[in-house]
């Protein structure tokens, strides 16, 4: 991939402006980042993958004003009419060649940070609750309509006693609605709130892993022994026992 070049995918920006300027430093909104997109699966589909023992999905929905959330795999999942419901979708692109093919056009970024991508189906009023993510996530709107709320904030403490991360003094900077095609980053730790508007929303959320300091201290670590092992001839090949004297 050209990196210098515009992409319609980052609103043309090319990938060289986009990671200097937005990557792990502030949210970017894109209209019609994909046009006439797609799902890579239809609802029905993500909803079977949701019963099967081989794929990790979770079940967040409200109930009497609480947050509640359920592991798959599921033997019932809300009917489609049923309100303020979400099903997340792990990892789509291990299961589909379709959503693979998708993430495909992310490959302007080192693949050694490239996460999963995950999908979401909601029901009207469906959601996650405020929250913010230790990755950089790529949010691309496939189907349906939803709300987002996002931005930086510097408290990030969590409501205690849900079996979710939800931010206790939630303060947005923006709002969107964002239809099929358009796509929001968010960079790690940015609060950011997702509600969908009517039923058949669907969200595809590509995920990319933010190296901590203990990853990065590890691998300089890791560097500098084959760089010293080398210079003693230790590095480039299985050691051998010296040959035994014949006979």
């Amino acid at each position: 991939m050209i990196l210098d070049q515009p992409l319609t995918l980052l609103g043309g920006l090319s990938p060289e402006v986009f990671m200097r300027r937005y990557w792990q430093r502030k949210p970017l909104l894109i209209r019609q980042a994909i046009p006439g997109v797609k799902p890579p699966e239809s609802i029905t589909s993500l909803r079977k993958m949701a019963r099967r023992d081989d794929v990790e999905s979770r079940l967040i929905w409200r109930e009497d004003g609480q947050w509640q959330m359920e592991n798959g795999p599921f033997a019932r999942l809300p009917k489609p009419a049923e309100p303020d419901w979400t099903l997340l979708v792990q990892s789509v692109d291990q299961h589909s060649d379709a959503a693979a093919e998708l993430m495909q056009r992310f490959r302007f970024i080192p693949d050694a940070r490239l996460d999963d991508l995950m999908i979401s189906v909601a029901s009207d009023g469906g959601g996650v609750g405020p929250h913010f993510d230790s990755y950089d996530v790529f949010l691309l709107q496939v189907a349906g309509t939803r709300r987002w709320r996002y931005g930086r904030q510097k408290d990030l403490s969590l409501e205690p006693g849900l079996p979710l991360k939800i931010l206790s003094q939630f303060e947005p900077e923006h709002e969107a609605v964002l239809e099929p095609g358009d796509m929001l980053y968010l960079p790690p730790q940015a609060a950011h709130d997702g509600l969908a508007i009517g039923d058949g929303c669907v969200t595809v959320s590509i995920g990319f892993r933010a190296p901590t300091q203990a990853m990065l201290a590890r691998g300089l670590l890791e560097a500098a022994a084959d760089q010293a092992m080398a210079r003693i001839g230790l590095l480039g090949g299985p050691y051998g026992e010296p040959a035994l004297p014949g006979p």
